[in-house]
């Protein structure tokens, strides 16, 4: 299995991964699967940008609608997942087509894992109980005091990662910044990366602020007060983060005028996209596609037709 060969297609949001990975699929004996953290939950449509069902019906893309809004999928959960999809695919004779912007996600994948405590729901309830009561800067500055290395590198507007680093902590006594040198096994199969995005920055924030506004106007409003009637859910719901809900939320709670929230919607998308760009450009084995170029795609399809032959 260690030669066994998959394709990812990473990039920034907006640059034209899925519309890549469709045309791929559409031309070679591929098995996509999704590496996007905001795809994994159901009903989420419009503010994820996820594929239409037509286009899932021909390309059936893995690791879809996984979970409902008020789920908390790991990134433990999503790295067996992945490598059960990927195993999947090769037993169908079909090359797996790794296609997201999760940089977090494709990191656990080729990296590993630390090999963390099991999580404890006691400590938890505990730690969201005192957020509602302090604040969640009150824990951001406990965590800087107990695990220095771990607040860099967690931004302080993330409960999910401030909390889980807090009970790893009270469960084990050792900071999570060392269990994170605790990898778990690497990755066993060879991939050609792929990197696309336009290598004019002012093109992808084009993009950016038409796909927002497309979001906007194709109904985020009424799908995110449809979420909130039917689920139980709060802003600090991993799925609420998700640019675009976030947003669309404080317009709902009359924090932000109409324009306000988009404009915020743009910005908020533009330094998700900064964030990614900056991951991809720390990786030495990606092959960069410009996809602002007409023949982007039969650019990919070269390189994985000749990554497959060799």
């Amino acid at each position: 299995m260690n030669e066994a060969k998959i394709v990812a297609i990473m990039g920034p949001t907006a640059s034209g991964k899925t519309a890549a990975a469709v045309a791929i699929a559409d031309q070679l004996p591929v098995q996509v699967i999704s590496v996007d953290s905001a795809l994994i939950y159901k009903e989420m449509e419009i503010g994820t940008s996820k594929p239409d069902k037509n286009t899932l019906r021909d390309v059936p893309h893995k690791l879809i609608n996984l979970c409902e809004p008020t789920s908390n999928y790991s990134v433990g959960r999503f790295r067996k997942d992945v490598l059960y999809e990927i195993k999947r695919s090769f037993e169908q004779k079909k090359t797996p087509l790794l296609v997201g912007g999760t940089m977090l996600y494709f990191n656990a994948l080729f990296n590993g894992l630390a090999k963390l405590p099991t999580g404890d729901s006691a400590i938890r309830l505990q730690l969201e109980k005192e957020i509602q009561a302090m604040g969640l800067p009150a824990l951001y500055q406990r965590l800087k005091t107990i695990d220095s290395i771990a607040a860099h590198k967690i931004m302080p507007s993330d409960p999910q990662r401030i909390m889980r680093a807090l009970e790893v902590y009270q469960l084990s006594g050792v900071p999570i910044s060392t269990w994170w040198h605790q990898q778990s096994d690497k990755f066993p199969y060879k991939v050609l990366k792929i990197a696309i995005s336009p290598t004019d920055r002012t093109l992808l924030h084009a993009r950016i602020a038409q796909r927002f506004q497309a979001m906007v106007d194709q109904g985020l409003e009424n799908e995110l007060v449809q979420l909130r009637e039917k689920y139980d859910l709060h802003q600090d719901m991993p799925s609420m983060r998700c640019v675009g809900y976030r947003q669309m939320w404080e317009y709902i709670e009359g924090i932000s005028t109409h324009q306000e929230m988009i404009q915020k919607g743009i910005v908020a998308t533009r330094q998700l996209a900064k964030r990614q760009l900056t991951w991809l450009r720390k990786d030495q084995e990606l092959v960069w596609v410009d996809s602002s170029k007409d023949d982007y795609v039969d650019e990919i399809r070269c390189l994985v037709e000749n990554y497959l032959k060799s």
